[in-house]
């Protein structure tokens, strides 16, 4: 009987695997801490609507009635210049002509909170002849 000296041998190097999923696993660590959506933590108010929108400028309020535009804490009375502020840095081309600010409020904020934020981007629309919206940022129900 003849046999052959080279025999096929069927191994797997799993070194290398498992350097893959560790690298894969650092990743998706680093990246998932970088993203926050939503800075301030908000219970949103729910809605069937689904609106989308580029949004330049970020407004939250939240439960103690506290105005944050973007990660920055605000007063109603710096409102109106953060606001346009964000906006100016948001846009690349130099067109604010017709920004968006996305509005973010717990639900059981008063209506006279948001109707604030309203008034301020209204305010900046009537000085510099833009048209910027304020639209609320709802959960889906």
């Amino acid at each position: 009987m003849i046999r052959s000296q080279n025999q096929i041998k069927i191994e797997s190097n799993s070194s290398t695997m498992s350097d893959l999923v560790f690298l894969l696993l650092i990743f998706f660590m680093i990246t998932s801490t970088l993203i926050s959506p939503n800075a301030v933590k908000l219970l949103l108010p729910e809605s069937t609507s689904k609106t989308m929108a580029k949004q330049n400028v970020t407004v939250y309020i939240n439960e103690n009635y506290e105005f944050y535009v973007g990660e920055e804490p605000a007063s109603p009375e710096t409102l109106e210049p953060m606001i346009e502020d964000g906006i100016i840095k948001s846009v690349s081309n130099g067109e604010t002509h017709d920004a968006c600010v996305v509005l973010r409020s717990d639900k059981t904020v008063p209506v006279q909170y948001v109707v604030n934020v309203i008034d301020a981007v209204n305010a900046i629309n009537g000085r510099t002849g833009a048209q910027h919206k304020v639209i609320l940022a709802t959960s889906p129900k």
